[in-house]
């Protein structure tokens, strides 16, 4: 039996198999890059290992470091995770060969499974139905198709063209990308079809033949091909459901396969279904299987990594409904490219447990308030999974903690998620991969714009207790207090969109609201006033964290938190977050017109345009690459390229000036 398992992983990953450990009561290694030696996984566990260096490749992908973690530990185990080396063929033959107990499938699956074009010829053959596949461009003809990765997953080297001519430049791309995320460039073409649906099927099998099917999950919903909300079991018309399973079982036998896997097909609206990839090892939107079967996956996973036989010889029914979605540190006002920073604050209400099968809701997080979110790994913080009777009542509980949860120092993509929970099309069920595209309204933020000066002024209020609680003479009088009247009280914010707002209020002398405004002033559809005119307010209560204010006869409670400059405001409908500006601000100096800053930390992979170079608007000037995603850097006017100031291999920080175009003059 397995005495010490080392975790080939990190952040929620490591948790999670961590969790099922102290409960079988198997001792824990977790090993760390610096960037991670204090992220909450690494105190988790019973014994740690450095591995030096911050980048993927220089710590958690070099298999003889990870080994020899084992050796000086005396781990006789490695799960893998799902991520970095779990579906590397090399990586469980080495931990075999060791000596090591390998919780995973076999080498030999892996390595079938792991080249995604002999993947399909072998299951083809296996009778599991495929889309038209090529890999070469040049023999491509039916459109739109997609560019896929043959070596990885997770959206990395995905790419839709619909017009013949882009179909070269999307497979450079694609391979530029799938060799940064997976070390391996090589990329194949099949169709695309038009709003389907991406459903997979959990499968285990084990040493004594058997391999069965624990049900199904719909992943349609994705942003960038990544998924961004999973459920299951999936809504499928009748008799797709037991096709699919078969499917599936098939392509597990057809390799012999052991441990936990997942087969994955594209749904098309006819009830038509086709072989995507199969993954060789555990899923992270596994918590929503967990949670319909009762099942602990990862214990199935030590199970069978130990040679026991399989506690379940045929699928178990669906047992209610849960839903996950994966939050991500992701700016919206910056078309979600991956974010960086520090968490001050994360709280989600209500979670009943945490990386086991929960009943209600469930938080498997890598992050903790304080944990630093660095540009070295992707951008997902935590998985937050919603367990219910019916598909309904599972999505209103999700929608419902997200949008209360504390979630202050890094942007995420919370707002997107709530809303896509509470859009009628999700309801019904009317969902595709293309769903994000059908529907624009659900990337509007969650505070409507008219709300945000009642937000500001809820700030300008708790700023104002804190102010008067620290206090050392005379703390008992109001805030700004005067004999005679004079200016009204004045507090300027700038918004995340780059913004400014300006909250002036004055207080009388019992310290009642007298008066307030904004400028910019924004209407308030609750307001009883003209049109144009900020909400009748009055000042219920004011404490440093939370401001009780009546809006136009309704009371409404702002949870107030700051952290340095920064304020967090969180209120009914909706979160602000607020940098609140000196009423001095020293002299800046003046960027060069034109300048082009990068919008988080990363590396210029490519430069495609030289100094003096024309360029006209929309053209590809670099490559920043940053959280494993390429993010391209575009002309934004016709104009010179007076300035390239970062070369190809270059490490820039947020803000660092990446190149300068001059405008072109219009003609006179």
């Amino acid at each position: 039996m397995i005495q010490k398992l080392l975790v080939a992983n990190r952040g929620e990953i490591a948790r999670r198999v961590f969790t099922t450990c102290r409960a079988l009561g198997v001792a824990t290694v977790a090993v760390h890059s610096d960037a991670d030696a204090d992220a909450p996984y690494v105190a988790e566990a019973d014994e740690a290992v450095r591995l030096p260096g911050n980048t993927p490749v220089e710590t958690y992908l070099r298999i003889g470091s990870i080994l020899d973690a084992a050796r000086r530990t005396g781990a006789d185990a490695v799960h893998p995770g799902y991520g970095f080396l779990a579906e590397h063929a090399g990586f469980a033959a080495a931990v075999t060969d060791a000596g090591l107990t390998w919780v995973g499938p076999p080498a030999g699956a892996i390595a079938a499974m792991g080249d995604k074009i002999a993947a399909k010829e072998l299951l083809a053959g296996a009778g599991v139905p495929m889309l038209p596949t090529w890999t070469d461009g040049d023999e491509v003809t039916d459109f739109p198709v997609l560019v896929k990765a043959s070596a990885g997953g997770g959206g990395r080297g995905m790419r839709i063209v619909r017009d013949p001519a882009d179909l070269p430049a999307a497979v450079d791309s694609a391979r530029r990308e799938a060799a940064a995320a997976f070390g391996d460039g090589t990329v194949f073409v099949e169709r695309y079809v038009e709003r389907g649906r991406h459903v997979e099927v959990q499968i285990f099998g084990d040493t004594h033949g058997t391999v069965v099917a624990l049900g199904e999950r719909d992943c349609s919903i994705q942003r960038r091909h990544q998924k961004i909300v999973e459920e299951a079991p999936a809504v499928l018309p009748d008799g797709v459901r037991e096709r699919l399973h078969a499917a599936a079982v098939a392509a597990g036998r057809a390799v012999d396969y052991v441990g936990a896997g997942t087969v994955e097909f594209l749904l098309a609206p006819a009830g038509e279904f086709f072989f995507l990839e199969m993954n060789t090892r555990l899923q992270v939107e596994h918590p929503v299987t967990e949670a319909v079967t009762g099942l602990d996956l990862v214990r199935l996973q030590l199970l069978v990594a130990e040679g026991g036989a399989l506690p379940v010889p045929a699928t178990p029914p669906a047992d209610g409904h849960a839903i996950e979605v994966r939050l991500c540190a992701e700016d919206p006002t910056q078309g979600f490219r991956p974010a960086t920073g520090t968490l001050h604050r994360f709280t989600v209400p209500g979670v009943a447990g945490e990386f086991t099968p929960t009943r209600g809701l469930r938080l498997d997080s890598g992050v903790d308030t304080g944990s630093t979110v660095s540009v070295h790994y992707d951008s997902m913080l935590a998985k937050l999974v919603a367990w219910a009777p019916t598909r309904a009542e599972a999505a209103r509980s999700l929608a419902g903690a997200l949008a209360r949860a504390e979630l202050h120092g890094v942007a995420t993509n919370r707002d997107l998620l709530v809303r896509v929970l509470r859009s009628a099309e999700f309801g019904a069920a009317q969902v595709d991969t293309g769903f994000l595209d059908a529907h624009p309204g659900v990337f509007a933020p969650l505070l409507p714009a008219d709300r945000l000066p009642v937000a500001a002024l809820a700030a300008a209020f708790a700023g104002a207790a804190a102010r008067r609680a620290a206090a050392p003479v005379l703390a008992g009088l109001p805030s700004g207090w005067r004999n005679v009247p004079a200016v009204p009280q004045a507090v300027r914010y700038a918004t995340t969109t780059g913004d400014e707002i300006e909250v002036r209020y004055r207080l009388d002398r019992s310290g009642t609201l007298a008066d307030w405004s904004t400028d910019p002033a924004v209407a308030d559809p609750t307001a009883t006033d003209a049109p144009d005119a900020p909400p009748v307010v009055e000042l219920v209560t004011a404490a440093p964290d939370r401001v009780l204010l009546d809006v136009a006869g309704v009371r409404r409670v702002f949870r107030v938190h700051r952290a340095g400059s920064v304020v967090f405001v969180d209120g009914p409908g909706g979160a602000a977050e607020l940098a609140e500006l000196p009423r001095f601000p020293l002299p800046r100096a003046a960027l060069a017109v034109g300048s082009l800053l990068a919008p988080l930390p990363g590396t210029v992979t490519r430069v495609h345009v030289g100094a003096g170079q024309r360029v006209a608007a929309g053209d590809l000037l670099l490559t920043l690459e940053a959280m494993k995603l390429e993010h391209p850097v575009l002309a934004p006017t016709d104009g010179v390229v007076a300035d390239l100031p970062v070369p190809a291999g270059g490490q820039v920080e947020t803000g660092a000036v990446l190149a300068v175009v001059n405008p072109e003059e219009a003609p006179r």
